[in-house]
């Protein structure tokens, strides 16, 4: 097999990144846009000793499973890299995501992993955009989207079936009226230019807040004038904020926001308690996919515990903790963001919490000097997982059960393996789909630890 050398493939399955896996003579290939039983005309475009990866040039045989995706650039933007696939087929793929990833880290553990629970909406369901901004080199006309895959070109996004309407509105209005204020776009090479990126935060209450990012240390008058015209033009958006970030670096948001025009949160609501959700609130995308993993969580613990003691860690503003308050006798919440912990701080308050502590500090820290034992511990970490030393601690902490919610199969079966290595016991790995048309899949364990000495 050479590069540039054409083979017809069938499609086996789907791999962990959303690729079409296809075999040739026993070789391994992946292929982009693919979906299990296509039947497919390709081109190899790169070749390893282990594996290749190849393009489409023709659907020979589609699959039974293939549809036409919603959104006109799905093969270009790369966010919803299995959106022409249909929903339900997706959820069995998904599962087979998980499966996969369980086979091959914990390949002799007998575990089910149980159908992922769907997404209540498969659109409109993303309540965070996060769109970067640039400018025509010649006409200066503002550009705003998503880059194409693997790249820095930006495409003009108009409209994106996963987002609200308003957001798509709320994004054409900023591109074509800001240059009237001469607020101009970014240039990335150059690092001049203003405009950064636009960030809309929105809540299923139908409020929005609006943050420009800016590639400046000030801002003029004319930011503020911009951000009372915004407001003007959409009653649903409750404030507008500027996010001063001059670095040249791929995050997004610095730590540096200002309000400058009505409020800096929004509302929402979820199982009937309120969260105020800022600029830099991490709070999930799906807030009603995030409604079912809390319900499921909090249904779990009501129906096999009274009133327990709960450790919330990686806690960010308390969500976890603020749901499972009223049937817990104390949560004690574990977040190392300042900013997190003061917001949920103020949660407690609007929520009239009393059971319930946020501590502003690092998990693995807290865990070490923490003495008191927790019926139930959980762990809800980035994608990169938990440390073994916070695992362990954990374990010390924790008589009854561990609930790991994990958005990366792959961090959360190595977390598995070590917990079950020390005598953990796996009860049941429950998926969710938050991110749908993507390859990506929340899930949630619960995990025994009753017989666990350390």
């Amino acid at each position: 097999m050479n590069i540039n050398d054409e083979l017809t493939l069938k499609v086996e399955k789907i791999s962990s990144e959303g690729k079409g896996i296809a075999r040739h003579n026993g070789f391994v290939i992946f292929i982009e846009n693919a979906c299990p039983e296509d039947l497919l005309k390709c081109k190899i475009i790169h070749l390893t000793k282990s594996f290749a990866e190849a393009e489409i040039l023709e659907i020979l045989e589609p699959s039974p499973h293939r549809i036409k995706p919603m959104c006109p650039m799905q093969k270009i933007c790369g966010s919803c890299q299995i959106q022409f696939i249909d929903y339900d087929y997706q959820i069995e793929l998904k599962k087979q995501i998980v499966e996969d990833t369980k086979k091959s880290i914990l390949p002799d553990y007998d575990l089910e992993v149980k159908i992922p629970v769907k997404s209540p909406e498969i659109q409109e369901f993303r309540h965070k955009v996060q769109v970067p901004v640039r400018e025509t080199k010649v006409s200066k006309r503002l550009l705003a989207g998503y880059f194409k895959p693997k790249s820095h070109e930006l495409i003009n996004i108009k409209y994106c079936p996963i987002q609200t309407e308003t957001s798509d509105k709320i994004i054409d209005f900023i591109r074509n009226e800001a240059k009237n204020f001469n607020i101009k776009g970014y240039d990335e090479d150059k690092h001049s230019g203003e405009l950064k990126h636009i960030v809309i935060r929105s809540s299923t209450l139908n409020q929005y807040l609006v943050t420009l990012v800016i590639n400046s240390k000030v801002f003029g008058e004319k930011y503020k004038k911009f951000a009372k015209a915004l407001m003007e033009n959409f009653d649903n958006v409750k404030g507008v904020c500027v996010n001063i970030n001059p670095k040249k670096t791929n995050v997004i948001l610095s730590e540096k926001t200002i309000c400058l025009e009505g409020t800096e949160y929004i509302e929402e609501k979820i199982l009937d308690k309120t969260f105020k959700i800022g600029t830099n609130t991490f709070f999930q995308v799906n807030p009603k996919s995030a409604e079912n993993i809390f319900r499921y969580v909090r249904d779990y613990i009501k129906n096999n515990f009274t009133s327990p003691l709960v450790l919330d860690a990686y806690a960010g503003v308390g969500a976890f903790g603020i749901i499972l308050s009223d049937i817990s006798k104390k949560v004690v919440s574990i977040e190392e963001n300042k900013s997190s912990v003061e917001l949920g701080k103020k949660l407690l308050k609007i929520n009239n919490i009393n059971n319930m502590e946020m501590h502003c500090e690092d998990a693995e820290k807290f865990f070490k000097k923490e003495k008191r034992q927790f019926d139930i511990t959980v762990l809800d970490p980035p994608r990169r997982g938990c440390s073994e030393k916070s695992l362990e601690n954990a374990l010390k902490l924790t008589t009854n059960k561990i609930i790991y919610v994990s958005c990366n199969p792959a961090t959360l079966f190595r977390d598995l393996k070590y917990l079950i290595k020390k005598g953990s016991k796996v009860e049941s790995v429950q998926p969710f789909d938050m991110f749908v048309h993507s390859y990506h899949i929340e899930n949630v364990a619960i995990i025994d630890v009753t017989d666990v000495k350390i």
